[in-house]
């Protein structure tokens, strides 16, 4: 067993389940919370994300086979998706590459978006490329039935995600959201959204 993220919420660690290699997500108490509260919270995050992750793979949006899910212990077992982070991919790739990624990811987004669902923590660290695909991870702040607004501020976070680790590269965005475009019909209208968020920042 391998720890590789401690984080506030949860800890993950690499593990062999069943003769497979995994992830195991395990969400953490919190002492500030009364513990029945705490328990009752992790669980439902827990099985609300595992749920998210089965349905972007059912709208065709790869993202790891959950194995196992321990609802009482707060904790979920996947497939260890094994491969570079888009993050890193898009450092290191030339520029065509960089453009096709961009373009799968916009598809990727459309798809979510058009089965009413919202990743909630869009950015390519949450992002795996492996055996030619780009998979999404990390549901934990997705949502289903999402709005025009929340579908806005999805493509937000990715946007600040380029503008901060990607910072020589936001052509790229322009990219993704052609690709978007191309992908769903409501696209002008979430797009015009990501302004309405850049502008509400802006006199707060």
């Amino acid at each position: 067993m391998e720890v590789i993220r401690r984080g506030a919420e949860a800890e993950i660690r690499k593990d062999v389940w069943m003769g497979r290699d995994v992830i195991v997500k395990s969400r953490v108490p919190k002492a500030y919370r009364h513990p029945d509260l705490d328990s009752s919270l992790r669980a439902s995050r827990t099985k609300n994300e595992a749920r998210l992750i089965q349905e972007a793979r059912r709208l065709g949006v790869p993202t790891p086979i959950i194995y196992d899910v321990d609802v009482i212990g707060s904790e979920m077992v996947m497939q260890e998706v094994k491969g570079p982070r888009v993050k890193d991919l898009l450092e290191s790739a030339e520029e065509p590459e960089r453009v096709d990624l961009c373009r799968e990811i916009g598809r990727l987004v459309a798809l979510l978006h058009k089965g009413s669902m919202t990743h909630g923590d869009l950015t390519t660290s949450n992002m795996i490329f492996s055996e030619g695909r780009v998979w999404f991870i990390d549901f934990s702040l997705g949502g289903k039935n999402a709005t025009v607004e929340e579908m806005g501020v999805d493509l937000h976070l990715l946007k600040e995600a380029f503008q901060s680790a990607h910072s020589g590269m936001l052509h790229l965005f322009d990219v993704i959201l052609a690709s978007y475009s191309e992908h769903f019909d409501k696209a002008p209208e979430v797009i015009r959204k990501i302004k309405d968020i850049e502008d509400r920042g802006r006199y707060t």
